[in-house]
């Protein structure tokens, strides 16, 4: 019986080679790769995978701003992934604080079930007040009901219409979900969050940054002061251009609203604005839609 060598104890003329840290027969230096080699210093995974007993370094470089450009652009990454599919939306704003018995909320809620029913998904902050109430007309409606929650110094909670959550920890990257993948903004009545992402989207489309797109004002009566300021002192001492005021609808119809939004998104499809595909139909005659597919929501 004849024993095996053992490679171990009687190497290969490779594994020499290998071991020896000399290159095999017919190989080149790979100038490129063979920094470690040069320096004498350990490859970059045996660095990865290697324990080390400097703990607080390690741990203090994932709070610092070469670390967060990293967790920025896995947050945009999962975003896009996530909605690249979505078809034609709507981004929804309005107050956290609007009670299911306010009459803003049963509107919000109809709007949801109107843009499903068209074919549309609703795109919201995913939380409470007006964002559920789109949410849930949504989801009810059979649509897609997009929640985007964003991480905030006190505990958070996603209203339960969602069914395609997102978690943000960076305000401008959920800010950018928001208007990527939607058709326009309704703007229910809200504070401080809802009237941010107002007068971004004027920003945006102002400075050419966004091509048509619908911004919707619902609730008159809440919306009156600001729109008499604007077309007042703002447009009286020429910080805006009379042209700017046609870049907002103010109305008290849901009907209206989600024409609007269908009418836009049907008239880039004709141009070729919007190649996203989608069988979208409203019928203005009854002032409601079919073909329920999506909807999506914001605010805060």
């Amino acid at each position: 019986m004849t024993d095996c060598p053992d490679s171990a104890s009687d190497p290969t003329p490779a594994m020499s080679a290998l071991n020896d840290g000399h290159l095999m027969d017919g190989m080149i230096p790979n100038v490129t790769l063979n920094k470690a080699a040069q320096r004498g210093e350990p490859t970059e995974d045996r660095k990865l995978l290697a324990g080390t007993v400097e703990r607080a370094s390690d741990a203090a470089f994932t709070h610092s701003d070469p670390w967060r450009v990293m967790r920025i652009t896995g947050e945009f990454v999962r975003g896009f992934d996530e909605l690249a599919d979505l078809g034609p939306a709507v981004t929804v704003f309005g107050s956290a604080r609007t009670q299911a018995d306010d009459p803003m909320y049963a509107a919000a809620q109809e709007l949801g079930g109107l843009l499903a029913r068209a074919g549309f998904a609703t795109i919201t902050g995913g939380g409470p007040g007006i964002m559920e109430a789109a949410n849930r007309g949504a989801s009810e409606a059979g649509g897609v009901s997009v929640g985007a929650n964003i991480e905030l110094p006190f505990e958070q909670g996603i209203n339960r219409y969602v069914n395609l959550p997102l978690n943000f920890r960076y305000f401008f990257v959920r800010k950018t979900m928001f208007v990527k993948y939607a058709e326009g903004f309704v703007c229910f009545p809200g504070g401080f969050g809802t009237l941010d992402e107002l007068f971004e989207s004027l920003t945006l489309i102002q400075t050419g940054k966004l091509g048509r797109f619908p911004v919707v004002l619902f609730g008159r009566a809440y919306w009156q002061g600001l729109l008499d300021w604007i077309a007042g002192a703002v447009l009286d001492e020429h910080k805006i251009n009379p042209d700017d005021l046609k870049l907002l609808t103010v109305t008290d119809s849901v009907a209206e609203t989600a024409r609007i939004m269908v009418e836009m998104h049907q008239s880039k499809q004709r141009t070729g604005e919007d190649e996203r595909i989608n069988d979208t139909q409203w019928d203005p005659d009854v002032g409601g839609a079919r073909h329920s597919k999506n909807t999506v929501s914001g605010g805060h």
